[in-house]
């Protein structure tokens, strides 16, 4: 029986469910098999009768015979077993499993039966290893808010805690005699603690540069075996002595064999090796996985409606203080909606413009802008629209909030700091850290504290934690985290809560996907505001709550049984191109293999009509590029537009553009920005690409991006996925803390409704027909992939997998950063220059920086060289590889450029790569009859550059003029807006800081930007 994990909704299985894994109740695949005779970073054990062996593979745990053979799998892909353990016995196993959304400890017998969960609860409990005389499992947690090493008595069930140090530890293992263990620290170091004292001892110390894996004792106590990894080597090491040759040597502790024998796992294979004289024997094996490939049918968006369509895209609403009226960014301009009317734009000038707010008085409004060339606060009169420029400074200034009384405004900067500006002195202050993705600010009735969204990690051992709520009292700078409930999250960092209610009892978050009043400082239980799924929370002085649902404006009044719809009758249409010719004087149309010279390209109503030679047609405008070439436009396929959407403002659809990106795909963005950029790009106010978007990734109870929905109940995917056909999505994203079980059910609902789904796991997500995956490596759950290992290298089961599960793998190779260090063209380019804010370019000099300098550039040019050869690898045995950045973790539209020119560098031809970025991009949308190559009925949408970017594959970064439906941009038009900025006559005095009292406990303040594993 399941032991049902504390304070949350435990996952509902059952036995049987064990039998008849996840992927056999699917609907949509057609089921097939891989074997595969390798294995990226597995892990193995040995039975005490040296009879059989244990592999975890692609997070199903596998018996084989210790010769080798055909190996047979024990667990089923939701039980998401890893790190096997026989310890003293010979038919029995410890391992860990993420079945129930935490990682805990569990046990079986090798024949199936006895399964049986130990641990359960918030915890990550990873690592076991069975004592000598299998009563105890040592293992490491992150429980109690540190990590540290506890034992599990199997005689009784119960848990005490061994270590209290402030380090992280992990990867224990037990002295031959049970009387020690030997644990990693901080990656760095091996200890050794007496069981019965708690006494330590350094073991081991890494050389700089180096980290430690898997220590192991000898049969005798008196060595240790481990690995060590330092930038491209993974060695095997006994004591001092480095006793591999060049292997791979994966980062688990190596089984002592004998005294003079190790088994251990690399360049994915299982191998023994003898100590004295380094005979090494190969274990083989085979595994059959389970592959399903997508079959469904999709129901892709119209892209060319015949009539006007509702405004979903409604950002950041916000009720003025009376109830009577609603502020929202939409269609790239700022409305303003009276409740009953119609709405009204008050700002919308071109610029980028967002987060609106209402002085107390209604006559006003406060927001962000960039029309001055940075991120400004800017105040507008309703009256008359006077505008007045509030900020001045590098900009990057953002979600702006005013105080109760109007005489103050809480605001972001471009890092994360919350600061407080006092409007009549002007002057400004900043009152908490840099935070990563914090959410809007909240002020209470009193104007002494704010409150806002921002994640409190779980542990050390990675950044994921709880959406809390965060207080600063502004008179002291107290910095105060408070959990909205036990082992919860608020839905997402943005506009999703908190919100102070006017008499100042409760906070108002989204929590689960719906909206809670929860009472301040615990006065009484949260109350649940209604059953249907919300966003974008606000409130007015009489406690009405406005919010959105599934793309309707909602109001609950006190009092009120049930929320009414707040009608907003605004419409758009999708721009209309004129009709022109393109005289190119050569064109790639993305299939042919050469150039066809001298063709005229005619357009009219968004598509190419006709492709022909130089013609004399009159009475339409004709384009001269007969310098240029003609070449479709590219597709970036992984991106987070509004991960830092605000600080780039209007800037980045001009950047990717003016780079030759016509399209984009959003893969984890707030919903409704996501929207509001979409339609604001159809609709011609916006010049950017187009843009293919989902909101936010689902994920597990923990989440560290501000874009992730926490997932804990199966009720929940059906409320997103309600949400997600409702809003429109193009895609579903899964995040590496969703249980499998959960992504089963997601991807399985994904595909009823018509629409594909991606996740970051090579496996097992290709056993019940996911469409994609996200990187050559990306973040995991486990704190490393089982798609490359932890040196780099990409092995034939990762590769096997992808080409057989007919999804797509996006290349976002974040390791081409390191190209800057001999190619500096995109960096200097005019168009970086002029267009990149100063905040963005400052992250990008800070990354060409670490990336270039060595050791690490060289470490980084293996890991580049590693992941194009798994690519390459992948598409040249009938994969779909596709071009996708991750930015702004990657740098925007540069991003494209670097990933073309490495795929070139590290074996691509051009044709390839640049089908990648398009034609195949076009297919992995489901829109390869409409984009990707050029040719009669297509959307006219392409880029003329300068030179043959078949031969020379910089030439597709030497882009003059690009054309998106049919609408055409020359590169001046592009940067016109922000090539002079304006000069600022405002002038604010900054206060020094509120320091934080105690803020040292605060240790994840450091971690101001993204985690660089890829998100």
């Amino acid at each position: 029986m399941a032991v049902p994990a504390a304070g949350l909704a435990p996952l509902t299985w059952s036995d049987a469910a064990v039998a008849a894994p996840a992927e056999a109740r699917g609907s949509t695949a057609v089921d097939g098999t891989v074997v595969v005779d390798q294995g990226t970073n597995i892990s193995v054990s040995l039975s005490a009768d040296r009879t059989t062996l244990a592999i975890d593979l692609g997070t199903v745990l596998w018996l084989l015979p210790a010769g080798g053979g055909t190996a047979t799998p024990i667990t089923s892909t939701v039980q998401d077993a890893t790190r096997p353990d026989f310890g003293p016995y010979r038919d029995r196993l410890v391992f860990q499993s993420f079945r129930t959304g935490t990682y805990g400890i569990w046990t079986m017998r090798t024949d199936g039966s006895e399964l049986r969960q130990w641990t359960a609860g918030p915890d990550d409990d990873q690592e076991p290893r069975l004592s000598p005389d299998g009563r105890t499992v040592v293992f490491a947690s992150d429980r109690a808010g540190a990590n540290n090493l506890w034992l599990l008595s199997l005689d009784d069930g119960s848990v005490r805690r061994l270590t209290t140090s402030t380090s992280l530890e992990a990867m224990p293992t037990w002295s031959p005699d049970g009387r020690r263990i030997a644990t990693v620290v901080d990656n760095t170091a091996i200890d050794i603690i007496d069981v019965a004292t708690g006494a330590r001892t350094r073991a081991v110390t890494a050389p700089a540069g180096a980290t430690l894996q898997g220590p192991s004792f000898s049969p005798d106590g008196t060595r240790l075996a481990y690995v060590r990894t330092t930038g491209t080597d993974a060695a095997l090491l006994v004591d001092d002595t480095v006793i591999s040759d060049t292997e791979d040597v994966f980062g688990f502790a190596p089984v002592w064999w004998s005294d003079d024998e190790l088994l251990y796992t690399a360049d994915g294979r299982i191998r023994r090796r003898r100590i004295s004289d380094g005979t090494v024997t190969t274990i083989p094996f085979t595994a059959a996985l389970t592959v399903a490939r997508p079959a469904y049918r999709r129901t892709p968006r119209d892209l060319d409606p015949t009539v006007a369509r509702p405004v979903r895209g409604l950002a950041s609403p916000v009720l003025s203080r009376d109830g009577r009226a609603v502020a929202f960014q939409a269609l790239n301009a700022i409305w303003v909606l009276p409740i009953g009317g119609t709405p009204r734009r008050v700002v919308g000038d071109g610029y980028f413009a967002a987060d609106p707010d209402f002085y107390p008085d209604g006559r006003a409004l406060i927001y962000s802008s960039d029309r001055t060339g940075s991120t400004q606060l800017w105040r507008t009169t309703l009256a008359d629209g006077t505008s007045t420029q509030l900020t001045d400074g590098e900009g990057g200034y953002l979600r702006p909030r005013l105080s109760p009384d109007g005489t103050r405004v809480a605001y972001q900067d471009a890092a994360g700091a919350t600061w407080v500006m006092d409007l009549a002195a002007r002057t400004t202050r900043q009152v908490t850290p840099a935070l990563f993705g914090p959410g809007r600010a909240t002020w209470s009735p009193d104007g002494s504290m704010l409150a806002l969204a921002a994640v409190r990690p779980y542990g050390r051992r990675n950044l994921a934690g709880y959406n809390q709520i965060l207080t600063v009292t502004l008179a002291t700078g107290e910095l105060r985290y408070t959990e909205v409930m036990p082992h919860r999250s608020i839905s997402n960092r943005g506009n999703d809560g908190p919100v102070w209610t006017p008499d100042g009892s409760a906070l108002l978050a989204v929590v689960d996907g719906v909206p809670w009043s929860i009472p301040v400082d615990g006065a009484g239980e949260p109350r649940r505001l209604t059953d249907e799924s919300a966003d974008e929370l606000s409130v007015a002085d009489d406690g009405s709550v406005l919010y959105l649902s599934e793309g309707r404006l909602r109001l609950l009044r006190p009092g009120a049984a049930r929320p009414t719809t707040v009608a907003c009758p605004l419409t758009f249409r999708v721009a209309v191109s004129e009709p022109l010719i393109i005289r190119a004087g050569a064109v790639w149309d993305g299939s042919a293999r050469s150039l066809r010279s001298r063709t005229d390209i005619v357009v009219r109503d968004g598509r190419i009509a006709r492709m022909v030679s130089p013609t004399t047609e009159t009475g339409v405008r004709i384009v001269d590029a007969s310098t240029l070439t003609a070449i479709p436009g590219l597709i970036d396929m992984h991106v987070h537009w509004h991960n830092r959407g605000r600080q780039w403002g209007d800037r980045q659809g001009r950047l990717l553009l003016s780079y030759g990106v016509t399209s984009v795909r959003g893969v984890a963005d707030p919903a409704y920005d996501m929207l509001e950029t979409r339609e604001s790009q159809e609709a011609g106010t916006r010049a950017a690409p187009r843009f293919f978007g989902t909101g936010e990734a689902l994920d597990g109870g923990r989440v560290y991006y501000a874009a992730m929905r926490p997932i804990t109940a199966p009720a929940q995917i059906a409320r997103e996925l309600r949400r997600a056909r409702a809003l429109g999505y193009d895609l579903v994203k899964t995040y590496i803390r969703l249980p499998s079980e959960f992504e089963a059910l997601a991807v399985e609902a994904s595909h009823r409704a018509g629409i594909p789904a991606t996740s970051h796991y090579a496996y097992p997500s290709p056993s019940y027909g996911l469409d994609g995956l996200e990187h050559v490596g990306g973040g995991n759950r486990l704190g490393y992939t089982q798609i490359a290992s932890r040196i780099g290298r990409v092995y034939d089961d990762t590769v096997a997998l992808l080409a057989a599960s007919g999804g797509w793998i996006t290349s976002t190779l974040l390791f081409a950063a390191v190209r800057y260090a001999h190619d500096t063209a995109l960096l200097t380019d005019e168009r970086t220059r002029v267009l990149m804010p100063a905040s963005e370019y400052h992250i990008l000099q800070e990354l060409i920086a670490t990336s270039t300098a060595e050791p690490r550039a060289t470490m980084l040019r293996s890991f580049l060289a590693g992941a194009v050869d798994a690519l390459l690898r992948i598409q040249r045995r009938g994969g779909l590889v596709v071009v996708g950045t991750d930015s702004p973790i990657d740098t925007v539209a540069l991003g494209m450029h670097q990933n073309l020119r490495a795929m070139v560098e590290h074996g691509f031809t051009p044709y390839e790569a640049l089908r990648a970025a398009t034609a195949n991009a076009a297919t992995a949308l489901g829109r390869g009859a409409e984009l990707g190559t050029l040719r009669p009925g297509r959307r006219a949408d392409l880029a003329l550059v300068e030179g043959d970017p078949l031969t020379d594959i910089t030439a597709a970064a030497a882009v003059r003029q690009v054309m998106v439906a049919g609408r055409l941009y020359t590169r001046e038009e592009l940067l016109r807006p922000f090539l002079t900025a304006t000069p600022s006559a405002v002038s604010v005095t900054t206060l020094p800081a509120l320091t934080a009292p105690g803020d040292d406990e605060h240790w994840w303040h450091a971690h101001g930007v993204a985690d660089p594993c890829g998100c």
